[in-house]
């Protein structure tokens, strides 16, 4: 079963390859550290700002969040692939952006086995050359199906923040799959950063225990500030980057979409609320 979608995975590859589609897996050592915030804002912007098409996998089984956080309500999820339904009936499409949601709950870890994996990596297999990006929102920490999909990315965004636990499990990640695997294309994203500063202590701290530990280099993708408007708008169920795209969070955000794609940053522009704020500020 391993074989088959070891082969199955190296067909993708070449599927990719033909179609110069991107694999991008969004990870992190440990929950709470805004990995899917930065998974959906990431892809709204690269099919927003930068007119790419993009699917977003919802592969953080037992937790599954995407579809709350941008507000829609599924009848069908990841757990439907699994049982044989085909992934086309699955996703569904919103502000730009394709979806296909996981599936939450406490035995959803025990209902994936290798058979179904192998049914959804099939059915991944068919639809992959439609995209240019497939965005993989792992799950947290550690364990054999986020190693999977890590694996079988052309890189992997690493979220951590200025916590020291953070900091830990984000090395912990990182040199079980370079160990392990020998899988070493990370980039490296400070999520919830008081400062330029504090973000790049953050980064080099992290970056001289695996330089001296692991003898690999990494690179820091970006330093993603703390705004207001992040809370605000993930208690809503907004999307940052759509309702505030000139925020410092959203603007940070671009420039690591624009470095991924090799493109200058878009241009600034403003949402309709911040166009009246603005205007009434001038008065």
């Amino acid at each position: 079963m391993e074989e088959q979608a070891k082969g199955l995975l190296k067909r993708i590859n070449e599927k990719k390859l033909e179609k110069n589609t991107k694999f991008l897996a969004v990870a992190s050592g440990k929950g709470g550290v805004g990995k899917t915030n930065f998974a959906v804002n990431f892809s709204y912007i690269l099919a927003n700002d930068f007119n790419k098409k993009v699917l977003l996998i919802d592969a953080d089984i037992g937790m599954a969040n995407v579809h709350i956080l941008v507000n829609v309500n599924t009848k069908k999820t990841l757990k439907d692939i699994l049982n044989g339904e085909k992934i086309e009936n699955i996703i569904f499409s919103t502000r730009g952006i394709d979806i296909l949601p996981g599936f939450s709950g406490i035995d959803a870890i025990n209902e994936v086995d290798d058979s179904s994996v192998l049914r959804f990596v099939q059915n991944l297999n068919d639809v992959s050359e439609n995209y240019d990006y497939i965005i993989i929102d792992t799950a947290a920490g550690i364990d054999n199906k986020v190693i999977s999909f890590i694996r079988a990315s052309s890189k992997t965004y690493v979220i951590t923040t200025p916590e020291p636990t953070a900091i830990m499990d984000a090395y912990a990640l990182i040199k079980s799959m370079k160990k392990l695997y020998d899988y070493s294309d990370f980039k490296v994203v400070v999520n919830m950063a008081k400062s330029e500063e504090e973000g790049v202590d953050t980064f080099d701290r992290l970056k001289a225990s695996i330089n001296k530990f692991l003898n690999m280099d990494i690179k820091l993708a970006g330093i993603l500030p703390a705004t207001k408007n992040i809370q605000k708008t993930v208690k809503k169920k907004q999307i940052i980057s759509e309702v505030y795209p000139s925020d410092k969070f959203v603007l940070q955000l671009k420039k690591i979409a624009a470095e991924e794609l090799g493109e200058p940053p878009p241009p600034l522009k403003e949402s309709f609320w911040e166009k009246v704020i603005n205007f009434l500020k001038k008065d």
